[in-house]
């Protein structure tokens, strides 16, 4: 498999109607979208619950697989908490992580997959913060398809990771190439954020 020609996006349903979020898949080509919600059901926006997504996308030519059990963002596993709290690093090192990973990579090969989750800003969401991470690190391209329609690289989106934790120091920052570790750190203090734990010490 030649990973860096694997392209992934990432998609959040938001509060969108369904034409409105066909027309996001549409205007992308997307092909397939994978759900990685722990729970495909919305109360709030019922027409994005499992049931039915799945019949309007099949209805439009897309196909739908759920992959919540492995790549979602809320384990059922209690070793995988930190104080109650998802731990993404757990989770991104168990098996099964590794074969929703598998999963998106294979599939990627023959469909123009978006990941699916409900928030619709990337760095408020584990596909994000998470999944797309540890795919990030296995070689694929990483897209994301903002609310107006445009799509942002993973790069850019790590730009905005940085400024937005505090890790990037402005005067240094070069956000053509910026250090791996600062990245990752920027990472662990957002995870953290999402998962309403405590930041790290000197970080708010």
């Amino acid at each position: 498999m030649a990973q860096d020609q694997t392209t992934v996006f990432t998609i959040g349903h938001s509060n969108h109607s369904s034409e409105r979020f066909l027309a996001l898949l549409h205007g992308t080509g997307i092909t397939a979208v994978a759900d990685v919600r722990s729970v495909p059901q919305s109360r709030r926006w019922p027409h994005f619950s499992r049931a039915r997504i799945e019949r309007w996308l099949a209805d439009a030519a897309i196909c739908y697989v759920f992959l919540g059990a492995e790549l979602g963002g809320r384990p059922e596993d209690r070793t995988l908490l930190r104080e109650g709290r998802p731990a993404y690093d757990l989770m991104a090192a168990t098996r099964s992580f590794q074969n929703g990973l598998d999963r998106v990579l294979a599939g990627a090969q023959r469909y123009r997959i978006a990941l699916m989750c409900a928030e619709r800003e990337p760095l408020d969401c584990h596909r994000f913060l998470l999944v797309s991470r540890y795919l990030h690190n296995r070689g694929a391209q990483l897209r994301h398809i903002l609310t107006d329609g445009s799509i942002e690289s993973h790069q850019a989106t790590e730009v905005r990771l940085l400024r937005q934790t505090g890790v990037a120091d402005e005067p240094l920052f070069n956000e053509l190439s910026p250090p791996r570790d600062l990245i990752d750190h920027a990472y662990d203090i957002r995870s953290g954020r999402i998962g309403r734990a405590r930041p790290p010490a000197g970080r708010s």
